[in-house]
């Protein structure tokens, strides 16, 4: 406990005269992106439908081998890593400032810190790649059966119920624990030895916790429509509260509650 408290007022100073800004730079940085992006003649690769049909992208599929595949997944890990970025850097706050502090005196502390958002920032990467894909077999199971696609609402409405479930259960709570106490976290999985290695795999944990107690409101997303900058505040100001407040746990009942009643009434209203 010496090497954190007496690295903390150093630590701390350096936080908020660099880290802090630069964090919200690259927050800034990427919801401006978003929103140009969504303006543009682009804009609809923001959104979930078939991005090589028509344009830049569909002269892309056609002249780069493979990129029929290639192209989309591209087009899509750029939209879903400034989406990640501009959603989930503000949650991570508390953990950056802990893991800060404690390595504050380290000559290579600024790339312990980028490691440790590198193996954050790669968890949700793969959260994005898994979620796709089932996205995209939702696609393609709904192109096969034109009954289902007439009721393709309730996905919709399945997904925002599962996100109020969610909100109840063990699993989330248990998760956002973690992602509420970051120095204990920092202090129980941080050694100091092999630095790059477990600086990079307790962004890995950290993520992994993170991932534990959002997935279910990242993946209203999906049913919103990534393009939607609107929702994606909304959500990320949701979670960032949840987080980072003290009585952010208490933001999960009632939360719970509006979206089990959205999903309520969207089946009545299609039914």
């Amino acid at each position: 406990m010496s090497v954190i408290s007496g690295a903390a007022p150093a630590g701390a100073t350096r936080h908020r005269r660099v880290f802090v800004p630069v964090l919200a730079a690259l927050v800034a940085l990427a919801w401006l992106a978003l929103w140009a992006w969504a303006r543009s003649p682009y804009g609809r690769y923001l959104e979930h439908g078939d991005w090589t049909a028509s344009g830049p992208a569909a002269f892309l599929c056609r002249v780069i081998p493979a990129g029929d595949v290639l192209v989309p997944a591209a087009l899509y890990a750029v939209a879903w890593i400034l989406m990640t970025a501009a959603m989930m850097l503000p949650t991570t706050l508390p953990l950056v400032n802990a893991f800060d502090r404690l390595t504050a005196e380290r000559p290579d502390h600024g790339r312990l810190l980028a490691l440790l958002a590198l193996g954050y920032m790669a968890v949700w990467g793969a959260f994005g790649v898994a979620a796709h894909a089932l996205h995209g077999a939702l696609l393609a199971l709904l192109a096969s059966a034109p009954t289902l696609a007439w009721h393709g609402w309730v996905i919709g409405a399945a997904t925002i119920a599962l996100a109020g479930a969610f909100q109840f259960s063990k699993l989330k709570h248990r998760c956002l624990e973690k992602c509420r106490t970051p120095l204990s976290f920092v202090i129980e999985h941080w050694r100091g030895q092999a630095q790059a290695r477990h600086a990079f795999a307790l962004g890995v944990h950290h993520g992994l916790f993170c991932v534990g107690c959002c997935w279910a409101l990242m993946l209203l997303m999906f049913a919103l429509g990534t393009g939607s900058l609107g929702w994606m505040l909304l959500l990320a100001a949701v979670m960032a509260v949840e987080k980072n407040f003290r009585w952010g746990h208490r933001l999960s009942t009632p939360l719970g509650i509006a979206l089990l009643a959205w999903a309520g009434v969207l089946v009545v209203v299609h039914a």
